[in-house]
């Protein structure tokens, strides 16, 4: 099961255009096109960028959308780090609707670091289980209205080294389960399944030297992670959670980067099902449906290969990349079963799209034992 969250036509369309960048541009569009095609601005200058985007899925139909971009260095100087803002809009012919932003955003001189993202939907979710052990075919589809709010606020304490709050807000309401034609009609429903208020807090600790969080060529980030939610935050549920991510980045040459990412997140008994690891989705395990597997643990790791830019001689626009991952969750470590792990690879295509801030735009293509997904993105997957 997979999701063309940002219609492909849109990379045909940038990466012609590219290759026609001499030829008039009369009309708006073009113009605008132009502008991003044929940067020519001061790299300082912060750069937006706006467009429509098309997508379909089997739970919504079609979706019909807006994403956005806004990256800069703070006061204009280039030797600090480059903060970018993302945004996706959609709404569906089903009556259905999200808003996702995301960002990463740094101080003069790094000394605050701010990361997160925020999401609002009404979009509905495949519910196949708990564990490895589920059906390939999903139990329920479950329609809910959401709200996923989660931030990092650190101060800088040395050099690439951050520390401070950990926030996470989540909000299921107005839950359905539907359930399908092939599920016994007395499954029991998961914890949580009526809809749950949880608000955690936390502490983060993260090293982080990367200069560009969109494309990382060479650097290193690790991030470990403790929330706590209780209903004297006001919490339906009381569970703790610990999570880790861990991403390295080494140049093979002027043009190839090697990456590698390995994540773990573990939670306690009383988490809901909408807050357990999820295994799947548009950055790890990327050809899994997001939740496909859920478990109270997860551990997963991905290693990935960019050719940025190809060495095709008539542009330096085009890239590619090969990748490649494994994961499983489990109910606990004296239940983790390694012999049992899941894979996924595939290969993309990039197009460099701020030439001057080495920011690129990412069409991957993912294979799984189940099936298969596309995933079109402003930035590489981790």
């Amino acid at each position: 099961m997979s999701t063309l969250r940002q219609c492909a036509l849109l990379f045909a369309v940038l990466i012609l255009s590219s290759l026609h960048h001499h030829a008039s541009a009369q009309s708006f569009a073009k113009r605008y096109i132009n502008s991003i095609i044929n940067d020519t601005s001061d790299i300082s200058k912060p750069q937006f960028l706006i467009y429509p985007t098309l997508a379909y899925a089997p739970e919504t139909s079609w979706e019909i959308g807006l994403s956005s971009l806004y990256v800069y260095y703070q006061n204009r100087d280039t030797t600090n780090r480059l903060s970018e803002i993302s945004g996706f809009s959609f709404f569906t012919l089903e009556n259905q609707y999200g808003f996702w932003f995301e960002h990463a955003l740094y101080s003069d001189q790094d000394k605050w670091f701010f990361l997160g993202d925020i999401k609002i939907q009404s979009f509905p979710i495949y519910y196949h289980g708990i564990g490895y052990d589920t059906p390939s075919d999903y139990l329920a589809l479950v329609d809910a209205n959401q709200i996923l709010i989660k931030e990092r606020v650190l101060r800088k304490i040395k050099k690439d080294f951050f520390i401070g709050l950990e926030l996470d807000y989540q909000r299921m309401r107005q839950v359905n389960f539907e359930n399908s034609a092939s599920a016994p009609s007395d499954f029991p429903l998961p914890l949580g399944a009526q809809g749950s208020t949880n608000f955690g807090v936390g502490l983060g600790i993260v090293y982080d030297n990367r200069h560009n969080v969109l494309n990382v060529r060479d650097g290193f980030f690790a991030e470990l992670g403790f929330l706590r939610y209780s209903d004297a935050l006001g919490s339906t549920f009381n569970f703790s959670n610990v999570f880790f991510d861990t991403r390295y980045f080494k140049p093979v040459s002027k043009r190839n980067v090697f990456a590698a990412q390995m994540i773990g997140q573990f939670n306690s008994s009383g988490t809901p099902f909408n807050q357990l690891a999820l295994l799947g989705g548009e950055s790890m395990m990327r050809g899994y449906y997001l939740g496909r597997y859920r478990d109270f643990n997860q551990i997963a790791a991905q290693a990935e290969f960019r050719m940025l830019p190809l060495p095709l001689g008539f542009t330096n626009r085009i890239g590619a990349a090969v990748f490649a991952s494994t994961g499983n969750v489990f109910p606990s470590f004296d239940q983790a079963s390694f012999n049992k792990m899941l894979y996924s690879g595939g290969a993309g295509l990039r197009f460099l799209l701020f030439p001057k801030k080495d920011i690129w735009t990412r069409l991957d293509y993912a294979l799984t034992s189940e099936g298969s997904g596309f995933y079109l993105f402003i930035g590489e997957s981790f």
